[in-house]
């Protein structure tokens, strides 16, 4: 492998989301990862479908398309941690690993002898990463935490939706699980500034990342405003608090969005809408004015836009540098020219011959590219492999743990 991340081994005791996408990164970017998995069971998501991939007879697999999602690049090896041997097995690993990440509800792993502080103890040079829904302090900081709570405590949900007095107003999770997503992806940064000081320091650290810690952060320029302000952002459906037009519009067939950040864009869009008288009257002519006058602006370009089909306005308006696109389906983003000219499907192939697609890591890197190292593993497919080139144990010693119920 000539990744980035190279000659770094990563044992990943997460599963479901935010922890397996951290760990997914740090693969494609070069490091080993190894995950440990319950025996018989193995990541929770395996069994979250629909979809689950065919194997070649068209028969469902164990892997469903929610943990396909988030597991390539790995080796998965299953071990019970609550037994004494599994225990141990998972002390060894730990002594040859440079990261570990975990998401365990607080103080579940060190009950067991493998917190942070157990682990360091046999490898101080070692980057532990713990995701949690709250963080390990805190009155909360026991409690289960979902993407969903991350969702609605951060106060997303808030502003997400339709707004007051539209159809089907109402706070409205978002379509994929962002705190997750954006948790595992804030754990990945953590990680790598640990490992880029234990090359200054040589010794390890702790990392405590919690979902709504991570949500509240992704609010941005909302949460900002509200603490300049002490005005509570509210719903605002298909268009934008700060900016206008930047919504939502209707063709003759079709809706389709146009995002005008500045007022040459807005310029160019009403000559192209036949309305260049738009540019000077007075509601309209900074963004401020247009953002207090958003819906008297929104009546004007709907009755000129609803003139022709969006395709006619969507061949206009990108060329003349207003920012506009048609809605895709998900279906319709993988036939996307873009998508197709950058890659963006991917499709690994399985020991079994099975091939399993999955969306493309959105990094190019010119001198440690991106490299995919293993289709998302099978349950258990890389025990026998990684506790004999890892710690040295001949078959028998693996049979007898495999026996006594550890593996």
């Amino acid at each position: 492998m000539t990744g980035a991340l190279a000659g770094i081994r990563v044992l990943d005791l997460s599963r479901v989301l935010a922890g397996p996408w951290c760990t997914q990164l740090l693969a494609d970017l070069g490091a080993e990862v190894i995950k440990v998995e319950r025996p018989g069971v193995g990541d929770d998501t395996r069994h979250w479908g629909p979809f689950w991939l065919d194997d070649a007879e068209g028969n469902r697999t164990m892997e469903s398309s929610y943990y396909l999602a988030a597991n390539r690049g790995k080796r998965s090896v299953t071990i019970d941690m609550s037994h004494p041997d599994g225990k141990a097995l998972i002390l060894e690993l730990a002594k040859t690993a440079d990261v570990v990440v975990e998401n365990f509800k607080v103080g579940g792993l060190a009950a067991k002898g493998l917190g942070y502080d157990d682990l360091a103890a046999v490898n101080s040079r070692l980057v532990y990463a713990s995701i949690t829904g709250f963080g390990q302090t805190g009155p909360r900081a026991e409690e289960p935490g979902y993407d969903y709570l991350a969702q609605a405590l951060s106060g997303l949900m808030s502003v997400t939706g339709p707004a007051d007095g539209e159809p089907g107003a109402g706070p409205m999770r978002a379509g994929v699980a962002v705190a997750d997503l954006s948790t595992g992806m804030y754990t990945t940064v953590a990680v790598l500034a640990a490992l880029l000081r234990r090359g200054v320091t040589g010794e390890g650290q702790y990392i405590d990342v919690a979902l709504l810690d991570t949500m509240t952060a992704m609010l941005a320029n909302q949460a900002t405003s509200f603490l300049v302000s002490g005005v509570t952002p509210a719903r605002t459906g298909g268009w934008h608090p700060s900016l206008a037009p930047y919504q939502v519009f209707e063709g003759a067939d079709a809706p389709f969005i146009i995002a005008v950040g500045n007022n040459g864009q807005f310029a160019e869009l009403c000559r192209i809408l036949g309305r260049p008288d738009l540019v000077t009257d007075p509601r309209f002519v900074e963004n401020g004015d247009r953002s207090l006058h958003r819906q008297e602006l929104a009546d004007e370009i709907n009755a000129a836009t609803r003139t022709e089909t969006a395709a006619h306005w969507l061949g206009l308006l990108p060329a003349a540098g207003v920012p506009a696109a048609k809605v895709n389906t998900v279906a319709e983003t993988f036939d996307e020219p873009q998508l197709k000219h950058r890659g963006g499907r991917i499709d690994l192939e399985r020991a079994d011959g099975v091939v399993s697609p999955g969306v493309a890591n959105p990094i190019k890197m010119s001198e440690s590219p991106i490299e995919y190292q293993h289709a998302p593993p099978g349950l258990g497919e890389h025990t026998d492999e990684v506790l004999r080139d890892l710690l040295g144990l001949d078959d028998d010693v693996v049979a007898g743990l495999r026996e006594r119920g550890a593996i």
